[in-house]
């Protein structure tokens, strides 16, 4: 006789899976920073979470080839997106003719990165991206709207930020003045690090780029300045004569200048010239959010200007400035630090509880309720006092009780389960007790 074998129920390590209460509010949160792409006029994208091979490959190279999920079914080579921001670039040169510029996009969608596991790192997580494409050209008011964005997302999930802004024009500029032009994306490439490696060793690598001591210490100079946005600006204003470096002070002025009209709380920014953001396609405004009391978290969303989207798709001209939150990462340290908001065991707003014979009574007042709240009838084969008790233990907030009587009169026992307070009210009046929260 063969013995069925009862398979050890277990997942892949990086795959973050809740309990249904965390999962709510999960859901809550992703629904606010949605919102907040939606009062800026944004429109929602949802790309296909696999691509062409060629198509999603194109632009990677480096550590994300190595990290990409491939696959073949049949004679198609396929790949699981890695991030947003390529199929938005397929989806652009596609589309480009149909499309209204300045085109304004968000999705919030899995990526997977088969990268080693660890904590803070996923391989499937969520990532909430808004972007702004022009078709040529792109107004710098686009880029400060993006910061702004930040600013309300991070007011709408209750947590304190600072958004670290930058010009990568400004770095660039100075270091084609120094005359290490073939050289800038070596020598940002260190700068970028120094936080990790430390001030001697980015001093070493510079060294080994035969990069001049004396030149050294001003890139270390201006790559730590940081701090109000005019203060810094006229404090490095003559540092270079570098047309690129003055392209980037302009740039910055006017952003900032957009900012200003926008109502930014100042509070909430900063010019910080070490943000450098490794990735090339990066051409101007570089931003990454921090929360000051927990800079151990790093960056909690980051983004900046890049001059040409679909490059590799087409020969037109798409300038872009967008944004990312790799909002899993985020979840995972804010559960992490006991930071989320007041977490229940569920989302229901009333329960209904029968005393006898009562079942189909109940029925009709859920369908009634579950109009205007969240409401479920306790149609379990258990006791009257068991599921009192297990809704005080799900901390539902209100309960009716419908007994004989009840069905008689219509006048039903409802019960504050937080204040331990009893009614006896018409439906309708009960329903108005609840929303009120009298």
């Amino acid at each position: 006789m063969n013995e069925s074998k009862i398979i050890k129920p277990r997942k892949l390590s990086g795959f973050m899976e809740l309990f249904p209460n965390k999962q709510f509010v999960f859901d809550k949160m992703i629904e606010k920073i949605k919102n907040v792409y939606i009062k800026h006029s944004f429109l929602p994208l949802d790309t296909p979470v696999l691509e062409l091979s060629e198509i999603l490959l194109a632009k990677s190279g480096g550590d994300i080839d190595k990290e990409v999920y491939r696959f073949n079914k049949g004679d198609t080579d396929i790949c699981m997106r890695y991030d947003l921001t390529v199929p938005l670039a397929r989806f652009v040169a596609m589309n480009s003719e149909q499309l209204h510029y300045p085109f304004k996009r968000f999705q919030v969608g899995k990526v997977y990165r088969g990268e080693r596991a660890q904590k803070g790192r996923f391989r499937e997580f969520v990532q909430c991206d808004a972007d702004i494409i022009g078709n040529e050209e792109l107004s710098l008011v686009a880029d400060a709207e993006c910061l702004k964005m930040v600013e309300e997302v991070f007011e709408e999930l209750n947590l304190n930020i600072v958004n670290q802004v930058s010009n990568r024009n400004i770095l660039f500029g100075f270091i084609e003045g120094l005359g290490y032009a073939n050289q800038s994306k070596e020598i940002l490439s260190i700068l970028d690090k120094i936080n990790k490696i430390g001030k001697e060793n980015a001093c070493f690598e510079l060294e080994k780029l035969n990069i001049n001591k004396n030149d050294i210490a001003k890139l270390i100079e201006i790559i730590t300045k940081k701090g109000k946005f005019l203060d810094i600006l006229n404090e490095i204003e003559n540092l270079s004569n570098n047309d690129t470096y003055k392209l980037g002070l302009s740039q910055m002025r006017e952003v900032y200048s957009y900012l200003k009209a926008m109502g930014i709380n100042e509070d909430k920014i900063e010019l910080n010239l070490g943000i450098i953001r490794g990735q090339d396609y990066y051409t101007g405004t570089v931003f990454e959010a921090v929360i000051p009391d927990h800079r151990d978290f790093g960056t909690v969303c980051g983004g900046g200007r890049y001059d040409n989207l679909a490059t590799y798709f087409t020969e037109k001209k798409f300038p872009g400035v967008g944004l990312s939150i790799g909002f899993t990462r985020l979840f995972d340290l804010l559960d992490s630090n006991n930071m989320l908001s007041e977490i229940k065991p569920n989302n229901i707003d009333l329960q209904i509880i029968p005393l006898g014979d009562t079942l189909d009574e109940c029925l009709r007042l859920q369908s009634y309720f579950s109009k205007h709240l969240i409401c479920e009838v306790a149609y379990e084969n258990r006791s009257f006092k068991s599921k009192m008790k297990d809704a005080n233990k799900q901390q539902i907030p209100y309960v009716i009780i419908v007994g004989e009587n009840e069905v008689q009169t219509k006048i039903y026992t409802l019960k504050n389960m937080i204040k331990s307070e009893q009614y006896s009210l018409t439906k309708e009046d009960c329903l108005s007790k609840i929303i009120d929260k009298n």
